[in-house]
């Protein structure tokens, strides 16, 4: 039987999880406002790893017999001035998620859920790797954001980029 905390926990991950998925789709239509197609297509595969995540925990939750509970997805909010300020969102949002998925870990932890704690160390690497990610794309707008030929080669790099479906085994 799952632990009530870690079940709520990882239960609210899920929303947690579409709501990145907005967030980034917001960011996708800042973008493709301002005709930055690449970080248009960077962000809105942001957007569908984000509901990929959240179907991970879906179905782990699933998988382990526990009623899974849909609440709203709220509606992003932020306001932005310039690129940098999206960029910094980003980032921002993903030291956040970062440290959802600590919370879950340690409540995982104190119950020794092992079982959840080996489906959320995926969880770990892969918010490293945002964050990395994230953290990239301000140094390169630090680089070559304000001159128009560097913008131009980094939204052709971010145009490049393809969707990749997660590849953890549940």
């Amino acid at each position: 039987m799952m632990d009530k905390r870690v079940h709520e926990l990882l239960n609210q991950q899920i929303n947690k999880e579409l709501y990145s998925a907005y967030l980034y789709l917001d960011f996708s239509n800042y973008f493709s406002r301002v005709g930055l197609d690449g970080f248009a297509n960077w962000y809105m595969i942001q957007a569908q790893e984000e509901r990929d995540h959240a179907m991970l925990f879906y179905q782990y939750l699933q998988n382990e017999n526990q009623v899974v509970t849909l609440d709203a997805v709220a509606k992003p909010d932020k306001v932005f001035d310039c690129h940098m300020d999206v960029l910094k969102a980003g980032l921002e949002h993903e030291e956040y998620v970062t440290s959802l998925i600590h919370d879950i870990y340690s409540a995982a932890h104190d119950v020794r859920d092992y079982r959840a704690m080996q489906f959320l160390d995926w969880f770990v690497k892969e918010q490293g790797e945002e964050e990395t990610n994230a953290n990239d794309l301000i140094s390169k707008m630090e680089l070559f954001g304000s001159d128009p030929k560097g913008l131009y080669m980094l939204n052709s790099e971010l145009a490049a980029r393809v969707y990749t479906a997660p590849s953890l085994v549940l």
